[in-house]
């Protein structure tokens, strides 16, 4: 009986941890950015493009 006691307090101690760190994290603006993950996949990385033409540029002097 001891043991689903300790296990009991065990899972809330931990279920109120979650949530704190819930509301912890809703509390600092983790949250607030709706638009920008909409339309992330709409924009081109410009790092990445660069350095493709770059070998490109490169194995043509080759």
């Amino acid at each position: 009986m001891m043991v689903i006691v300790v296990l009991i307090s065990a899972s809330l101690l931990v279920a109120i941890g979650f949530l704190a760190a819930f509301l912890w994290a809703v509390k600092s603006g983790q949250y607030d950015d709706k638009y920008t993950p909409a339309v992330r996949i709409l924009f081109d990385d410009k790092k990445k493009n660069n350095e493709t033409e770059k070998d490109i540029n490169s194995e043509e002097k080759k």
